[in-house]
């Protein structure tokens, strides 16, 4: 299992969705042996987007979440989660910002 690191941005969208302690817990414990799950996002240097599905919702009504993960010596990131009614992709302009902040992250990992 790898460490896992809900950002401060995931954390405000987890409540701004209303998702629940249990649904939050099996994102984490999910991500947590599948770092690299989802489907690679163009553009973004990296980042993934993986479907969980919600109480009630199934996966095609249920959340989107955005993680980075780069390596055996890194955690995975929880960067942002959507709900599917909310948003389904990043703009490009987000794509780019994600693509330096990634850089930046990553860069940071590999010098220690």
């Amino acid at each position: 299992m790898h460490t896992v690191v809900e950002t401060p941005d995931f954390i405000r969208d987890v409540r701004m969705a209303g998702m629940s302690a249990e649904e939050r817990r099996e994102v984490v414990d999910y991500l947590s042996r599948n770092p690299l799950a989802g489907v690679e996002i163009p553009g973004t240097g990296g980042a993934r987007k993986i479907r969980f599905a919600g109480r009630g919702k199934g996966k095609s009504g249920g959340y989107r979440v955005i993680t980075f993960y780069a390596g055996e010596k890194m955690p995975i990131f929880l960067l942002n989660l959507f709900a599917k009614g909310d948003r389904v992709n990043l703009s490009m302009a987000e794509r780019n910002a994600l693509r330096q902040i990634l850089g930046h992250i990553a860069a940071a990992y590999r010098r220690r």
